[in-house]
């Protein structure tokens, strides 16, 4: 059965989802009178993740709505900043972004990370069960309905990707209060507590050390500590309170 047409308009911040046809202007899309215009908006590339208002004949409707034939579309890219309701703002990243989970963590934004690659399914099912936004550039695992909810990385560099994420959120920073390495709040310890994590030079050289209250990592200002505070002042310079 032959279905009817509408038209739908992207901006400019989404049109790298969408085929290059349908990034100039109104573009003809065919409906079946059935699917919800949040699916035909999915169906042409764009996560619902990445998509702020959507307008009909200049009226805002949700994604529920059943488009009918000769109806206009608007798609707003999602506001920033983004407030996400419902829970504190935390994260969940997937494996292919573990520099950007260990900048978050840094920078004391709590970040849950899997290491290794547990699943689409298994990865929505920790966003739902922990409330977590799941951050990926993983179209597929963005468009999944169990999402708590979701964001995609725009960029493959880590600087840009952290710039990113904290432009569009705005978390609240509070650097060199989480362990880099599982996410666990930090505290100060006593140079005996982690003795046994140090080298002879290490324990000449350093006398304030921090350890993970989860793991037992323990911390100090090492040879990586200026790379580091740079990173955490970028960030507060731009981003901080």
């Amino acid at each position: 059965m032959n279905g009817s047409a509408i038209h739908v308009e992207f901006p400019p911040e989404l049109h790298l989802f969408v085929p290059q046809a349908r990034r100039t202007g109104a573009t003809r899309v065919t409906v079946d009178g059935v699917s919800t215009l949040g699916h035909v908006v999915e169906s042409l590339g764009v996560p619902l993740t990445e998509v702020g208002a959507l307008l009909v004949d200049h009226r805002a409707v949700p994604p529920a709505h059943v488009p009918a034939a000769g109806e206009s579309v608007t798609v707003r890219a999602v506001e920033r900043p983004q407030r996400v309701p419902g829970a504190p703002l935390r994260f969940l990243l997937d494996v292919h972004l573990g520099t950007l989970a260990r900048r978050l963590r840094l920078l004391g934004v709590d970040t849950a990370y899997e290491s290794t690659d547990i699943g689409d399914p298994a990865l929505a099912a920790r966003s739902a069960a922990e409330q977590r936004v799941m951050l990926s550039r993983d179209r597929g695992l963005l468009r999944r309905r169990e999402l708590w909810a979701g964001a995609f990385v725009y960029s493959t560099r880590p600087d840009d990707q952290l710039r990113d994420v904290l432009e569009r959120f705005q978390p609240e920073l509070r650097p060199w209060t989480r362990c880099t390495a599982c996410n666990g709040l930090l505290r100060r310890a006593a140079k005996e507590e982690v003795a046994d994590q140090l080298e002879h030079g290490t324990r000449r050289t350093y006398d304030v050390f921090a350890q993970c209250t989860a793991c037992g990592r323990a911390y100090w200002k090492g040879a990586h500590h200026e790379q580091l505070e740079a990173i955490v002042e970028r960030a507060l310079a731009e981003f901080g309170p």
